[in-house]
Formats: structure tokens, sequence, C-alpha cells
């Protein structure tokens, strides 16, 4: 176990390094100069040339890179160019809110997609085996853009249930969870079914079946367990993709979080900030499958994650 822990750790290194050539080069040509638009649009010439000065954007990019890097080491991401601000301070705070709602977002998945999951996985071919799947369908297809607007039209304008907008009490987190969590939840109903079915029909649940053990035990202790390992692949994936794909939800309920800043900071041109997010974004995800591999051994002693 700490061998492929260590081993797993070594590989986040070519990762981050990757995704760090990444991100710098898709934001160096990307057009738009960041020292203009930090002037503004009737700045003098000599202006905008110190502020590039100021920023090292006369550096050649390669300068400009391991400059980067050097910092990101140390864990210093610099200070923004908008705000002037240290860029740990402008992460903090809304990093916070897109992590709360990435997990509120997941558990809502997990909790419906399993039980719609082994219902339809336990009552196959019938006619809510069709109904759930349907619907798992119309949720995987349906944009997340267009369920957060209509429920905000449902359930903040025509009934006043909720607020429409923002991030913080009980009844704000209700619809933007359910928006971003909905598309998860069909993917495990799914793929929960599908393990399931496959579990079911092992000769270790007929054996336990014709011992006389309750249904419920059978289902739950013995099939279910060892049909989790698809599903939290699945969860695992999942909640890396929420962190970074939070951006439309967070755009239509005017949720102050990390994808809301790194859509205004890249049309900015704010490098620090964007770099160091999709950094952050990167080293979570990669912890989050790295705690997914290990899960493995615990639902399933057989497997030998230092093979």
């Amino acid at each position: 176990m700490i061998q492929f822990i260590v081993r797993r750790v070594l590989q986040l290194i070519p990762v981050l390094i990757g995704v760090s050539i990444l991100v710098f080069s898709l934001m160096h040509i990307t057009p738009g100069n960041p020292a203009h638009i930090i002037a503004g649009e009737n700045a003098p010439v000599e202006t905008v040339k110190q502020i590039e000065e100021r920023l090292g954007l006369n550096d050649p990019i390669t300068v400009q890179y391991f400059r980067f890097v050097k910092k990101a080491v140390k864990l210093d991401f610099g200070t923004s160019w908008r705000t002037s601000l240290p860029v740990e301070k402008e992460l903090w705070l809304k990093f916070w809110v897109t992590l709360e709602l990435s997990i509120y977002s997941t558990i809502f998945s997990l909790f419906l997609g399993l039980i719609a999951g082994i219902i339809s996985a336990v009552r196959q071919y019938s006619w809510s085996d069709v109904g759930i799947m349907l619907v798992a369908l119309f949720g995987l297809s349906m944009p997340n853009f267009w369920l957060g607007l209509m429920l905000m039209q449902w359930f903040a304008i025509n009934l006043g249930w909720f607020p429409p907008t923002g991030w913080g009490s009980p009844e704000q987190v209700i619809m933007p969870v359910i928006t971003l969590g909905t598309g998860g939840a069909a993917i495990i109903a799914r793929m929960t079914r599908s393990s399931m079915l496959d579990v079911i029909s092992q000769d270790y649940i007929r054996t336990a079946r014709a011992k006389g053990v309750k249904e419920g035990s059978v289902i739950l202790r013995h099939a279910l367990k060892n049909a989790l390992i698809p599903v939290v692949t699945v969860v695992g994936l999942q909640f890396g993709g929420l962190l970074a794909g939070s951006v439309l939800t967070e755009s239509v309920f005017a949720i102050n979080g990390m994808g809301k800043l790194i859509i205004d900071r890249i049309m900015a041109r704010d490098f620090p900030v964007v770099q160091a997010s999709i950094l952050v974004i990167a080293v979570i995800f990669v912890l989050v499958n790295l705690i997914v591999d290990i899960s493995y051994r615990f639902l399933n002693k057989r497997v030998d994650l230092d093979s």
C-alpha cells in the first residue's frame, strides 16, 4: 500500500508539469495583450510598455515559464494582475465555494444514482426498470444550464420557494446541487445497474439465496459491495469533472466560485490567477483518483495495489 501511494505521488509530478506547460502556453497564445487590458483602451503606448516591463511580458516565454514554476514550487503564485492581491487570497474563498458545491452535488448524485441503479437491477425488465433508465437517459442528455434555468423559473420565480441566486444558506444550495448533480446521478444509476446485473448472476449470489440469506442482505452486503468498484471509479472521475466544470452552474445561479473566477480572469488575461486555479484543480483531481484507487482495496481484498 505504501509503495503504491509513493508511486502515485511521484506520478503527480509529470502530470502537473504537463498541465502547467499546457495552461501557460494556451494563455500566452490567446489573442489579447494583458498590459493593454490593464492600461485601458485609450492608454498611451508608453504606459502599455511600462506595464509589460513590470509584469515581465517582454521576457522570452521560456523565461516566464520557469519563473512561474520556480515560484509555484514554493507555493507562491504571485499577485493578480487585475486586483494586485495575492493569488492565494483570490483563490481561497472561491475555492471553498466550488468545493462545497462539488461535494454536495457528488453526494446527491451518489445517493440518487445508487438507489435508482439498485432498484433497476433488482427489477430487471420491469416497468420501474424501464422508467428509471428512461429518466436516467433524459438526465444524462439534459444540459446543466437548461435544467438550472428551468428550476429557477419553476421554484424560484413561479413558486417562490427558493432564492434564485447566491450561495450559503440551505435554500440557496438546493437548486445548484440538483442542477450539477443530475447528470452524475444518471451516469451512476446506469453504471450501478450494469455492474449489479453482472454480480447478481454470479454463483455465490445464488448460493447465498439457497442458504436462506435474506434478500436485502444478499443485495446490499454481497452484491452491492462487489459491484461498487466501477461505480467508485465513476464517482471519482465525476468529482474531478464537477470541480472543473461547475462554470455554467455558477454562472446561472450567480455563485461566486472558482469556475466563475477562471472565466472572468481568462477574459481579463489575468495569467497568475488562471494558472494557479488550473493547477489546484489538477492536484485535487489526481488526489481524488488516488483515494479512489486506494478504496478498491477496501471494497475487494483481492485487489493488489502494489502489483
